[in-house]
């Protein structure tokens, strides 16, 4: 009989948990009724963190998706009036893509329903097991350089 595998038990509670969160988060953003689907609100996200606004080909690279999957989640926002696409100021042939108004409130109603997802899920957690989990979870994240091995 073969002894159970610790880390492969590890992976599957991690990938179980990255899909309760990622259902539980969707559950909250669909109650905010903003009509914004988790890809279009890791979009908004993204394109929040730019200085100025970013070319579609830097959020594709950015989100690790092929720029044509930018152009549909950008057509979906544009429609309902979360962002907008600008003539680049010094290149006319480039277009960037920038958050209007109700990009930026949608963004803060994404960020309450983040939050309340996050309560959510860590309710039955004391604050001395969250303080640990922050820890492990910062050692997980900022840990070893990804290494270039695959299946």
């Amino acid at each position: 009989m073969t002894s159970p595998d610790p880390d492969g038990l590890l992976a599957e509670q991690l990938l179980r948990l990255t899909r309760r969160v990622h259902r539980i988060q969707k559950r909250h953003i669909e109650q905010c009724g903003m009509g914004v689907t988790p890809a279009q609100s890791r979009l908004l996200r993204t394109l929040a963190h730019y200085g100025s606004p970013p070319r579609m080909a830097d959020l594709a690279e950015r989100l690790e998706v092929v720029p044509r999957a930018v152009t549909s989640l950008v057509d979906g926002l544009e429609a309902s009036g979360k962002v907008r696409r600008v003539p680049d100021p010094t290149n006319r042939r480039v277009i960037r893509i920038e958050l209007t108004e109700d990009g930026h409130k949608a963004l803060r109603e994404l960020r309450a329903a983040r939050r309340s997802a996050a309560a959510e899920i860590l309710a039955p957690l004391t604050e001395e097991q969250r303080a640990v989990l922050g820890g492990l979870l910062d050692t997980l994240v900022d840990g070893a350089p990804e290494s270039g091995r695959r299946c």
